[in-house]
Formats: structure tokens, sequence, C-alpha cells
């Protein structure tokens, strides 16, 4: 299965739960409860915007979304976190494309 990211997928994405980016406890749940909401704004600040990545499977996925928090947290001198498998699910759902 394909996966893709973008700006207007995310937003695309809250508004079908009804959902608005500020809404903190509904994105935790919808991206797999704890952290959940760290991890979509991971997501929005891996995909620049106005662009659409993709990748070809979920491993490649939860790839790229790592290095980019690797990298970030390098940058600001911290400990990087890792998605639980919770979080991981939820993503690969939602950034799933249909065939």
């Amino acid at each position: 299965m394909r996966y893709s990211l973008s700006h207007h997928k995310l937003n695309l994405i809250l508004a079908a739960q009804g959902l608005k980016p500020g809404d903190a406890g509904g994105i935790d749940k919808l991206f797999g409860g704890k952290d959940g909401y760290y991890w979509f704004g991971t997501l929005r600040d891996l995909c620049p915007p106005g662009k659409t990545l993709s990748w070809e499977n979920q491993y490649a996925m939860v790839n790229a979304v790592q290095a980019h928090e690797n990298a970030t947290a390098e940058e600001d001198e911290m400990k990087p976190q890792v998605p639980s498998a919770a979080n991981i699910a939820a993503m690969s759902k939602l950034l799933g494309d249909p065939i």
C-alpha cells in the first residue's frame, strides 16, 4: 500500500472528524492516543507546505517520520521520541492511499 502526506490531506483528515488544528485532545485520539498531537505536528513539520510526500510502504513512511524526528531532536539537542505502535497504526490508517 502507498502512503502520502500533505498539509491539504492533514486538513481533510481533521475536517472529516470535525476537528480543528488546535484540538489537541481530539487529534491525540485520532493519531493513536498518547502523543498523537505531537506526531500530527511532526507530520506537518515534515511536509513542506504545498508539497506532497509519498512512500511505497508503511516501513518507508515510518522511517521518514523517525528520520525527521531524529534530525529535529538533534538540532534541539534533545533525545528523539519514538512513535508507539498505536501512533504508527493511526498514521498508517490515515495516510494510506486508497486503491
